[in-house]
């Protein structure tokens, strides 16, 4: 495969034949605020317990025993996930059930796994 260099320089124009209207892109706040979240939802493991939190609300004890992880691990993996709002946490009594933060957290996800599932 191979790559041409751009040769637009600083005194060059781009001379397209299409309707184009100005972009006008999210603030600076929001991009980094959406930088963070993907990182805390890109490491394999935080991903795993965003795809079962997907499926519903569990609490450490449930999380350890289904996924094989030590409750501390999983604890601060939670952690995390809450501080960048991926996740939600309610107290039950002595436990705390955590759960995606809302649908658009699971539609994240979704959509995700279905672009890296599809045949490119």
């Amino acid at each position: 495969m191979s790559h041409e260099p751009d040769n637009i320089g600083a005194d060059d124009s781009v001379d397209c034949e299409h309707d184009a209207s100005t972009f006008q892109g999210s603030s600076e706040q929001v991009i980094q605020r959406a930088a963070a979240l993907l990182r805390a939802a890109g490491e394999p493991e935080r991903l795993r317990l965003l795809e079962r939190l997907g499926f519903g609300e569990a609490c450490v004890g449930e999380l350890s025993e289904e996924l094989g992880w030590g409750m501390p691990t999983i604890s601060q993996r939670l952690k995390v996930l809450h501080q960048e709002g991926l996740i939600s946490r309610r107290r039950d009594g002595k436990h705390i059930y955590y759960s995606l933060d809302d649908d658009h957290v699971l539609y994240l996800l979704k959509n995700v796994m279905e672009h890296v599932a599809e045949d490119h």
